[in-house]
């Protein structure tokens, strides 16, 4: 787990958003939930990043002991968890569009992925209602 003592001293909301999720892993939870609709530890480990099972595992305690997600016991398994996104999670909706149109504009690599920034160009509203949703 992370050094808490080490966060927040400056008072800095930019410090205090990157602490919250600001994290290649922690937004790419995120991420999960907000455009694939992922719910379950597998079905974040069965991301493309390949996220080894200890980083997800720090990843979504810490996600949850931020408020941005919560966690609920599978009621068809009952060993199991279901994580969503509270409202403080769906609330990142305009910056994971922002990230998006980012990525969109610079990533020029033949591979890149062009349907999300292709939705946000043409729908940026319909888009970030259907991330709050999720």
């Amino acid at each position: 787990m992370r050094n808490e003592n080490k966060k927040r001293q400056s008072g800095c909301p930019i410090a205090y958003a990157l602490d919250t999720f600001g994290d290649r892993w922690s937004l790419l939870v995120i991420r999960e939930m907000m455009l694939k609709g992922n719910k379950t530890y597998g079905e974040f480990l069965e991301a493309d990043e390949s996220i080894s099972t200890n980083i997800l595992a720090d990843r979504l305690k810490h996600l949850e002991t931020e408020g941005v997600i919560e966690k609920a016991r599978d009621p068809d398994n009952h060993r199991s968890f279901i994580y969503t996104l509270t409202d403080k999670g769906r609330d990142l909706a305009p910056i994971m569009l922002e990230i998006i149109a980012w990525g969109g504009k610079y990533d020029q690599r033949p591979f890149a992925l062009r349907a999300a920034p292709e939705r946000l160009q043409n729908d940026r509203a319909g888009f970030e209602a259907e991330l709050r949703a999720k």
